[in-house]
């Protein structure tokens, strides 16, 4: 197995994670408040929370598909600011790096 494909398989591990985690928080913020004055503020709280961590999960699909598309179409690894290899130390460690060292 190559390490590009190392790279892919825990990329989709990453991405089937991240979207099921991402839809429990969104299930989780479709469920009704309380009643209770207390608690909705509580609620609220841990909502705004919840609203953060879901975007961060967006934020890293959307960077995990990008990836994903880009070792498709044979991009992948290729630094979008100078256009050289980036160095697989940096895809292992980051795998939806879009620059080199040097350009990041």
């Amino acid at each position: 197995m190559t390490e590009i494909q190392k790279i892919k398989d825990s990329l989709l591990i990453r991405l089937t994670e991240l979207e099921k985690r991402a839809d429990d928080i969104e299930d989780d913020l479709k469920e009704p408040q309380e009643d209770d004055t207390a608690e909705r503020a509580t609620e609220s709280s841990g909502d705004e929370v919840s609203e953060g961590i879901g975007e961060m999960a967006e934020n890293e699909i959307n960077k995990i598909k990008s990836a994903l598309a880009k070792i498709a179409s044979g991009t992948y690894g290729i630094c979008v600011s100078c256009e050289e290899k980036i160095k697989i130390k940096r895809l292992d460690a980051l795998p939806h790096a879009t620059k080199c060292v040097n350009c990041a």
